[in-house]
């Protein structure tokens, strides 16, 4: 069961940066194994990184009533895309762009198919 649920995630973080791809010039992708390598550390970053990072952060999104939070993901999102060959994000606003994109998006899927 655990694992179905880390290859579904693995899934959607694929498909969510996909489809940024392809709605943003500015986003992407060079075949298949970049854009799936991307969708597995973009997952593991927002499991991993993120929670560390709000911590960090949390007067500043407090301050920012959460608006920082995509400040956050679009700096995963530029970590993915340096570390990733084949994966390239065009600056920091292109990654702001897509973070809100891509939260928004998640947002919807996991209203619609997430745990109840």
């Amino acid at each position: 069961m655990m694992m179905m649920r880390l290859l579904t995630f693995w899934a959607v973080n694929t498909l969510l940066l996909w489809t940024a791809a392809e709605l943003f010039d500015s986003v992407r992708y060079s075949g298949a194994t970049p854009l799936l390598l991307a969708g597995l550390l973009f997952g593991i970053a927002h499991t991993v990184i993120k929670p560390v990072l709000v911590l960090l952060t949390l007067p500043l999104t407090v301050l920012t009533l959460g608006l920082f939070l995509l400040v956050i993901n679009a700096l995963l999102l530029l970590l993915v895309a340096a570390v990733v060959p084949g994966f390239q994000v065009g600056g920091f606003g292109a990654a702001m762009l897509a973070a809100f994109f891509i939260s928004c998006l998640g947002l919807v899927l996991n209203l619609l198919f997430g745990r109840r």
